[in-house]
């Protein structure tokens, strides 16, 4: 594919302009597999296979990336890279609160329902990655002729493969290899940690509008970390989720019950405190096992119900080890 032609565009798009520079990009791109197999890449680019199989030429050295979707943005900070744009969090008005220090001055052009491709476009990124966990999956072709885009998972992938697919996006694969290396190594020694904690029955919920949702079901950064560690889920947390969190109702609140339980909302710590004290005014829930033995532990909701990513993975193991370990 030939390099975009967002460089020369003005820093302002109005909706009409954008609709012809999108036509006249897509015009030109093709788009094709095969196209792109058969063109040399140039010194300063490469290409890479995304997750729908298609060849997309990006940039060798990216400078001005934007990302459109929880995970990517997270692994994209984990390898040390720092996006000019990117979309608020689940939930959210801005970036996702586990990682709004480190985003810095990301700009949000979207939210996880779709993307602002004006605002975006104005930014003249140079890379675009996303995944199928936000609306901006429905127009790709419109975001490629802005800049590169590289679908990098499809919905309910594992997040190391995620992870390490966004990273081979941004030629650091290796990068990634060695930064899983460390989270295994890290998971190994807390493990080692949990005493009699060994093999706990551990619930995660969040609640909401006096109510709670089972998440972090699956192979998800929730479910694979406590599965690493060797610990348990209650019956009704046990297999893949039906979709990002299950709905719990109030006649059936014992079964979130658990030797520990990990409490959050859409939010950080604090929304989650906050969360927790209504939970208690609900009649059966201080009659949780959980509950009664001072094992509920209010996390940050923004990483445990976040889509993924090395990030989040690491604050979920970070918490489960603080309340764990002996």
């Amino acid at each position: 594919m030939p390099r975009p032609a967002h460089r020369r565009r003005r820093t302002t798009l109005t909706a009409a302009a954008l609709a012809g520079t999108l036509a006249l990009a897509l015009a030109g791109c093709g788009g094709d597999k095969d196209d792109a197999s058969d063109k040399a890449e140039s010194s300063d680019t490469r290409t890479v296979t995304d997750a729908n199989g298609k060849s997309v030429e990006v940039p060798r050295d990216p400078k001005k990336v934007v990302t459109l979707s929880e995970p990517t943005l997270d692994a994209a900070l984990a390898l040390g890279v720092h996006p000019i744009g990117t979309t608020a969090g689940r939930g959210q008005q801005g970036v996702s609160s586990y990682l709004a220090d480190k985003a810095g001055s990301a700009e949000t052009v979207a939210s996880v329902a779709e993307p602002d491709l004006e605002k975006l476009a104005a930014l003249r990124p140079d890379l675009i990655l996303l995944d199928e966990t936000v609306g901006a999956k429905r127009v790709l072709d419109k975001l490629a002729a802005i800049a590169p885009t590289v679908m990098t998972a499809k919905l309910n992938e594992d997040w190391r493969k995620s992870f390490t697919a966004t990273a081979d996006a941004l030629d650091k694969k290796t990068d990634a290899a060695g930064w899983l290396t460390d989270f295994d190594g890290e998971v190994a020694a807390a493990k080692k940690r949990l005493g009699a904690n060994k093999n706990a029955v551990t619930s995660v919920v969040r609640w909401q509008n006096g109510a709670p949702s089972v998440v972090g079901k699956g192979k998800g950064h929730v479910g694979s970390t406590l599965a690493a560690l060797g610990l348990k889920r209650p019956a009704d947390q046990r297999g893949e989720s039906a979709g990002h969190s299950e709905p719990v109702s109030l006649e059936k609140l014992s079964t979130i019950d658990g030797d520990w339980l990990f409490l959050g909302a859409l939010g950080d710590r604090a929304t989650g405190e906050k969360a927790y004290g209504e939970a208690k005014k609900v009649a059966n829930f201080t009659k949780l096992r959980a509950e009664k033995n001072g094992h509920v532990v209010v996390i940050d909701g923004s990483a445990w119900n976040s889509s993924g990513g090395p990030i989040a993975a690491r604050a979920v193991l970070g918490d489960v080890r603080d309340a764990l370990s002996k």
